[in-house]
């Protein structure tokens, strides 16, 4: 109890010479300065009553009242780097979301004028004799010919079929087959 009124008494020290120094002098301070001043003031009223151990610990306060100030700046500066840093990544994915949709748009065009001469394809191979459809889709790639006889009348693909050479008409079945499942 008696340790507590010395704290006490201490700090109403402390308070009135900083009362004291602002009403005394008309000075003005930075700061820096005053931060020091009060130090100073409080120094020298902890020593006027014998309380080194209660001095140093005063210091020892104000030392780390200044280092968590300190470091408080420095955790707001990094939350604001941090902030411009995640905005910037933001962009940059918006940026890529746009690109990506680029892309995919010039893919759906590509696959879309693909389609579009496929079925060209079909309406030329249709309108030819089963003979020389036989012999157009036998050396064409097995994926296209394969998309043709897909979109073809299934009497003209039988006929087509049985028109060409038997490897490859089997080869071609067993693709079709699989792009049927």
């Amino acid at each position: 109890m008696k340790k507590r009124s010395h704290i006490v008494f201490i700090l109403a020290i402390a308070t009135l010479a900083v009362m004291a120094m602002s009403h005394a002098e008309e000075k003005k301070y930075t700061e820096e300065e005053f931060k020091k001043a009060v130090a100073e003031q409080v120094e020298a009223a902890l020593k006027k009553t014998g309380q080194d151990k209660i001095s140093s610990f005063a210091k020892e306060l104000l030392t780390k009242e200044s280092q968590l100030k300190m470091d408080a700046f420095n955790i707001n500066k990094e939350k604001e780097e941090l902030e411009l840093g995640k905005k910037d990544f933001e962009k940059r994915v918006q940026d890529l979301l746009k690109k990506q949709g680029k892309i995919l748009g010039c893919l759906d065009e590509q696959d879309k004028l693909r389609e579009k001469r496929v079925e060209h394809m079909v309406d030329v191979i249709s309108n030819m004799r089963p003979q020389n459809a036989a012999q157009v889709l036998s050396v064409q790639e097995a994926e296209i010919s394969i998309s043709i006889l897909g979109k073809l009348d299934a009497l003209k693909v039988s006929k087509i079929f049985n028109l060409m050479d038997k490897e490859i008409s089997a080869r071609l079945q067993k693709q079709y087959m699989d792009m049927k499942k």
